[in-house]
């Protein structure tokens, strides 16, 4: 049984309980929050104890800690947690700074605990299996990848001020997806985009609607799109195109059942809220985590995976401003 410390009580912190209560051999030991009352109601839900971050880190009957908090924490805590010998699971991004993800990674790699990197998307059976299905090679040579994350409706500004931007806070997992499909390390990056949803977004020093293309050192190219409006639903799909065929993961509906009529064919739209549509993808990757600090396996995506996706994504935000290709060193 492994016991786990959940470090950040609010909305992610409560999925990753969750999903460890279904889980088991993994159990909630420990839960701590800035806000008390947080930290009591999970702590009631999962019969965790409450204690402070330093405690549970601290304690010795803590195997891992699950980092939900504000990005602006993750540093101290993953330094703390990979002295105390912890095996952690940060929720991206690891955090905003690429050179003090460096800094971490050394501290992790010295430490020799295990980390993996919240990118749940990974974790998606549709995105999973088109990964599994490239490289059984059913469709050759991967030549061009298109991803398409569109929110149904933008957070608030204030949100917006505090998140780094769209492209480190919201395509940082399209960013992930693309080197996932890719097989091959970005090389190459352009971005553009405007605000287009909410002026109060573009007031803020953000875009809302955005587009980067990401090119790899063969030639591959990965075209991303994103909206914080979607007025259908939550839309996320994939679609791999490559010398022998093509695979695509398409939204999922809110049911599957279709009416035809004299005016067309009507399904339903997709679901509504990312929460409904990786809710598998949450639980199997919280289940690989668990499987690998039982069986010694690496998880993954690892640190490095996190650096390699802010890198692009400062790449993207330069671009933006730019209005020119940043090239990858």
């Amino acid at each position: 049984m492994i016991s786990i410390g959940i470090l950040g009580c609010g909305r992610i912190g409560q999925v990753h309980a969750a999903s460890l209560q279904r889980l088991e051999n993994a159990r909630v030991a420990a839960v701590a929050d800035a806000f008390p009352e947080a930290a009591e109601k999970l702590a009631a839900k999962t019969g965790a104890q409450v204690r402070s971050a330093d405690e549970i880190i601290a304690s010795p009957d803590i195997d891992a800690v699950v980092i939900g908090t504000p990005t602006d924490t993750h540093f101290d805590l993953i330094e703390k947690s990979a002295k105390a010998g912890k095996a952690i699971f940060c929720e991206k991004p690891v955090d905003m700074s690429a050179d003090r993800i460096r800094d971490l990674i050394k501290i992790v790699d010295a430490a020799g605990v295990p980390f993996l990197t919240g990118f749940n998307r990974r974790f998606d059976s549709g995105f999973a299996t088109i990964r599994e299905r490239i490289a059984a090679g059913e469709i050759g040579d991967v030549e061009l990848v298109t991803i398409l994350s569109r929110d149904p409706s933008p957070p608030p500004v204030a949100y917006i001020k505090s998140s780094g931007g769209l492209f480190r806070d919201m395509m940082i997992h399209d960013f992930d997806m693309a080197r996932f499909l890719l097989g091959e390390e970005i090389v190459r990056v352009f971005a553009t985009g405007s605000a287009l949803v909410d002026p109060a977004i573009g007031e803020a020093g953000d875009v809302d609607t955005a587009v980067a293309v990401l090119t790899t050192a063969s030639g591959r190219i990965c075209q991303i799109s994103n909206s914080r409006r979607a007025t259908y639903g939550y839309d996320q799909r994939a679609e791999v195109h490559g010398s022998r065929g093509l695979l695509k993961a398409n939204n999922v509906p809110e049911n599957n059942v279709e009416i035809a009529s004299g005016a067309g064919f009507c399904a339903a739209p997709a679901q509504h809220f990312f929460l409904e549509r990786y809710a598998g993808a949450y639980l199997a990757e919280m289940a690989h985590f668990i499987a690998c600090l039982q069986s010694g396996q690496v998880p993954s995506p690892g640190i490095r995976d996190g650096l390699a996706a802010q890198v692009i994504a400062d790449a993207a935000a330069t671009s933006l401003v730019t209005g020119v290709p940043v090239d990858l060193g």
